[in-house]
């Protein structure tokens, strides 16, 4: 930590840093090497015989002397100097040091710090993202009640009156009951069998009195289209949407073909009448005996329907419906005692021969 304040402390403090530069940024000085000095030779003796006076040795003449005692001061002068230096030197390291002290972050961790700024993005980022929940879950209610406005809780139903078709779809479900005693919460009450026309969402008393008028007025162009004759609906064999729902087809034949324009002419009525009516997906007229979303808690447990649960009634002939009314039935609305859907209107078809009822013909 302080040597890197130290390498930030000429741009913290530049006038006390400019002081103490020179000693603490400028390198060690080195001691200058005396120059060695040449020694003169002594003078030559007087006479050979020494009569100039007694011999004296060559470090013990004056010049001699001279010389060591000059050595000794340049030692002495660089010891001094030299030693100067290294109190300056720490001088200024003290000084370096009583900046970095006067600085509010000299005894503050480098990790500790970047730990904090790292915590402090993490809540941020916490924070955004409770945020953007929040915004999501508003999100997802708009759009949750929008759905609701639009969600199907009225159709046009023809029941099931026949009972050997009701008997047959009683027998596979008892079948697959047997084999998985869980999807018995998602069986359909066999007197709610019915052929689904059309489904339209009504939100008040207002549009459910339209849909019953569009109702009425549609009868006269399917008997149109009918021209007297009957429309005989024959269910065979078993298929599944996504195995989470089970259902008895419809076999395809020309009646087939007449009940597709009787749905496409009623769905244009309640739409002239100002309903939505109908949906994106292509009409495919069935019978539905189960259905995993009749109970929450059991598409928890029960994700997929085994197909293997109802194979031998693959090919099943379920038996055949006579059409001879159109409900006009609330999905949400408490059922009738024979489980049935609560009907708010219905029409009964003119046939060849008389008015077919559910006891059979009337003429």
């Amino acid at each position: 930590m302080q040597r890197l304040l130290r390498r930030l402390l000429p741009a913290l403090c530049p006038a006390r840093a400019a002081a103490a530069a020179p000693a603490f940024l400028a390198p060690p000085a080195r001691p200058a090497r005396p120059r060695p000095m040449a020694l003169r030779p002594p003078p030559p003796a007087a006479g050979a015989g020494g009569g100039g006076g007694p011999r004296r040795v060559a470090g013990e003449s004056p010049e001699h002397d001279d010389l060591e005692n000059v050595l000794e001061k340049e030692i002495l002068k660089e010891n001094k100097e030299s030693t100067q230096q290294r109190k300056e030197r720490c001088a200024s390291t003290d000084s370096t040091d009583s900046l970095m002290v006067e600085m509010p972050f000299v005894n503050i961790d480098i990790e500790d710090e970047f730990a904090v700024r790292l915590t402090s993005e993490v809540n941020l980022k916490k924070k955004r993202k409770r945020t953007t929940g929040r915004e999501n879950e508003e999100d997802n209610e708009r759009k949750k009640k929008k759905k609701e406005q639009y969600r199907p809780n009225f159709f046009i139903s023809i029941p099931i009156t026949n009972s050997e078709i009701s008997g047959g779809v009683q027998a596979v479900q008892d079948t697959i009951i047997q084999k998985d005693h869980r999807l018995s919460k998602a069986m359909v009450h066999c007197g709610s069998l019915h052929v689904t026309l059309l489904v339209m969402h009504l939100s008040s008393k207002e549009e459910v009195s339209t849909a019953v008028d569009a109702l009425s007025d549609s009868k006269d162009l399917v008997e149109d289209l009918l021209k007297g004759k009957t429309v005989d609906l024959s269910f065979q064999g078993i298929d599944h949407f996504r195995n989470e729902v089970g259902f008895v087809k419809l076999a395809e034949s020309d009646h087939t073909a007449i009940l597709m324009e009787i749905a496409e002419t009623i769905k244009k009525i309640f739409q002239e009448k100002g309903i939505l009516a109908g949906g994106d997906r292509a009409f495919k007229p069935h019978l539905t005996f189960m259905k995993l979303s009749k109970s929450p808690k059991l598409r928890k447990e029960v994700k997929k329907i085994d197909p293997s649960l109802y194979e031998k009634f693959k090919s099943h002939y379920f038996g055949d419906e006579i059409l001879h009314r159109l409900d006009l039935c609330s999905m949400l609305k408490k059922k009738q005692p024979n489980g049935y859907y609560y009907c708010e209107s219905c029409v009964i078809l003119v046939l060849e021969g008389g008015v077919l009822t559910a006891e059979g013909t009337v003429p």
